[in-house]
Parts: structure tokens; C-alpha cells; sequence
């Protein structure tokens, strides 16, 4: 048959429709949702009244840790605020960090679940204990591995729960390192961030982090805690967070002041034994979020298949090339300004090849969850 006067095979029309749909829906990422950043501009106020905060940090062997971090969330300029470490079964020296920060802070307190050997649990347990001991309203949630980027950290998160909004959602990413692990691994936080954070812009929260997380304690109650989900070891932040969000409840807090940061793992075992535990959450995700989530990374992975298997079918080499290269023009687009918005510039140059390597560790992911390979690490 010809087309426009150039001859064409059937193979030649299937192969050039299908990456036109799988490049059509990439597309659709990359602008509905992504490029929200284009446009978004943070409307918060200052707090009309400051209201007290708890701040719970669950810890599990963190000494050293938490006598590297703890200062920087103590010393917090905000007026009124308890920070509260739950000491979980730790068998370092982390409770003799927590007595000497006790001793020396008065607005901040601990407490410790001791080791059970007939009793195994995961941090869902630890934050439960930390929500119920804490005296405010107002819940704000961080990692002992995670440091604020500024004094007004606190402020900057608590000061978006106003006129409506129960939950924000922060940013957190890992300390930029030498090697290319730690480019990869910062990469990884910062899609995964860019993703979160542009649904939540659409209308469609589905998952904060706890390395960085906000909300009224009344949430927790009115949804009886993690009682749909004590079964899974995660879930304390994603799936909680997919429960309770609604499209007007949410608010987003990005800018660097209220950022946390933490160490990247330092192996890829490592690394992909933390995201095994967090992709077990996913089964429980609404099936409006687990629609949008796969439907990127399965278009994604037949783009490139169908884009490399053209190259075998036509000689029309220009088509394929010219849809390769749109998309990655629009690509690099998205990914510098919300590099720049997160403060990870030096990243947005790495998208293309993090968007084939992470083909594969989705494919890993999945192999694993298939097969039941579970990992039941606390954190």
C-alpha cells in the first residue's frame, strides 16, 4: 500500500501505530501531569496562629544517627513543639543518645518498645506508640537518618496546614556522593518525588514519604490508624496517605527550606531490598492510582521496544527518530524544571539514562513480587 505516496508494508503500519500510542500516552505523562510544574506556584500563607507540633521520629539501632541529626531538629524555629523519638528493640547505644538529648532539651522526650522474641513487628507499631504519646494536634514525621536543609523546616511544613488542608506532602533526597550508584539512587528518590508530588498537583494524592510528611493527628483516629493494612509490614506513610488524601485536603511543601536529606543506601542490594518493601504496598493502592502508575512505566517500556524493534521493520528510520527525539526534548523540559523547583540540578541531565535503567529494576520489582520474594526489614 502507499501512504502519502511512499510505499508501506502492513508490518511497517502496525509498527508505526503502536509507538504512536505508547509515544501518545508518554506524552500525556509528561505534560498533564508532569508539566504541572510549569505552572504551579505555592499560594501559602504565613500561619495566622501557630499551632503546637509534635514531631515523631521512630529509630531502630540509629545512634549514630541521631546524635548527628537530633540537634539540627531540636534547635527548630518554631515557638511550641515536642519532639518524640519511640526506640524501637534497639540494641546500640541509642538509648544513651536519647537520655543525654533529655537531659539538655526539654521539649524533647523518648520512648522504647523493648525486643519481644515471641513478638515480631514492623515501624507500623513504633509510629502507632509515637501518634498516641504525642500532646498536639498536629503531626510531622521524619527518619533518624534524615537532616533538615534549614531551621524553618518545621515551620515551613506546618505553616500549609491551614484553610483546609490535613496533609502535606514534603520532599526528601539523599546527600549527593561521588560514584554512579548514588547518582542513580538520588535519581530514583527525585522521579519517584517529581511523580507523587504531580499527581497531588492534579488532584490525585496517592502516597507521601515518612522521611518528610504532615498531618492532623484526627486523620489517624477518624480512619482507625493502619487497621486495613496492619498486615503488611509498610504502608505506615504511602498506604495511610492513599487513604485519607482527598484532592482538597492535600497541600505541597517543595522548596528547600523544607526539605529533609539522607544517605542513599550504600549497596544496590541494598537499595532494591528497600524498594521490594515499599512495592509491596502497591496491591493495596485504589485502582484509579494503580491504573496511572503502571500505565507510565508499561508505555514507557514499549516505547523503547518498539522504537529499537523499527529499526529491524522500515527503512523509514526518520519516523521512529523523530518521536525518540520529541520525547526526549519534552523530557529533558519537565525533568530541568523540577530539578530546579527540588534543588537537584545536577539530575535532570541523568533522566535519559535513568529512564532505561529503570526499565529493568521495575522488571526485577515485579519478578520478585511474582514470586513471592518478600522482605520483612523494619525499614
Amino acid at each position: 500500500m502507499e501512504i502519502f505516496g511512499y510505499p508501506v508494508s502492513i508490518a511497517e503500519v502496525l509498527v508505526f501505530s503502536a509507538l504512536l500510542l505508547v509515544f501518545l500516552i508518554q506524552v500525556l505523562y509528561y505534560l498533564f501531569f508532569y508539566g504541572r510544574i510549569f505552572f504551579y506556584k505555592d499560594k501559602t500563607q504565613p500561619l495566622r496562629k501557630l499551632e503546637p507540633v509534635s514531631l515523631i521520629i521512630c529509630a531502630r539501632n540509629e545512634e549514630e544517627n541521631l546524635a548527628n541529626n537530633l540537634p539540627s531538629i531540636l534547635n527548630q524555629k518554631y515557638p511550641d513543639f515536642e519532639v518524640i523519638v519511640v526506640n524501637d528493640c534497639s540494641e546500640d547505644d541509642t538509648i544513651e543518645v536519647l537520655k543525654k538529648y533529655a537531659e539538655k532539651y526539654p521539649h524533647f522526650r523518648y520512648t522504647t518498645i523493648k525486643k519481644d522474641e515471641k513478638f515480631t513487628h514492623g515501624k507500623k507499631l513504633a509510629v502507632m506508640v509515637g501518634i498516641k504519646s504525642a500532646k498536639h494536634e498536629i503531626l510531622v514525621f521524619t527518619d533518624a537518618d534524615c537532616i533538615p536543609l534549614s531551621d524553618t523546616w518545621l515551620l515551613s511544613m506546618v505553616e500549609t496546614l491551614q484553610d483546609g488542608k490535613d496533609i502535606c506532602l514534603g520532599y526528601s533526597g539523599f546527600h549527593k556522593k561521588k560514584g554512579f550508584l548514588n547518582i542513580l539512587l538520588r535519581y530514583d528518590a527525585f522521579f519517584v518525588a517529581m511523580h507523587y508530588l504531580s499527581f497531588a498537583m492534579v488532584g490525585i494524592p496517592y502516597m507521601g514519604v515518612g522521611r518528610n510528611l504532615a498531618y492532623r493527628k484526627h486523620l489517624f483516629f477518624s480512619n482507625k490508624g493502619f487497621a486495613r493494612h496492619l498486615d503488611l509490614d509498610s504502608g505506615d506513610d504511602d498506604l495511610f496517605i492513599n487513604e485519607v488524601s482527598t484532592r482538597s485536603n492535600v497541600a505541597l511543601r517543595f522548596n528547600t527550606a523544607a526539605q529533609t536529606k539522607s544517605y542513599a543506601p550504600s549497596t544496590l542490594s541494598r537499595w532494591m531490598r528497600q524498594k521490594v518493601r515499599h512495592r509491596s504496598t502497591f496491591p493495596r493502592y485504589k485502582f484509579i492510582h494503580r491504573f496511572w502508575l503502571s500505565a507510565e512505566p508499561v508505555s514507557r517500556f514499549f516505547f523503547y521496544l518498539i522504537f529499537a524493534g523499527s529499526f529491524f521493520i522500515t527503512g523509514y528510520f526518520v519516523i521512529p527518530l523523530a518521536f525518540f527525539g520529541f520525547r526526549l526534548f519534552l523530557q529533558l523540559i519537565v525533568n530541568y524544571f523540577w530539578a530546579k523547583r527540588l534543588n537537584e540540578k545536577d539530575l535532570f541531565l541523568f533522566s535519559p539514562l535513568s529512564d532505561i535503567i529503570s526499565i529493568f529494576t521495575g522488571i526485577n520489582l515485579l519478578y520478585k513480587g511474582i514470586f513471592g520474594i518478600k522482605n520483612r526489614a523494619w525499614k
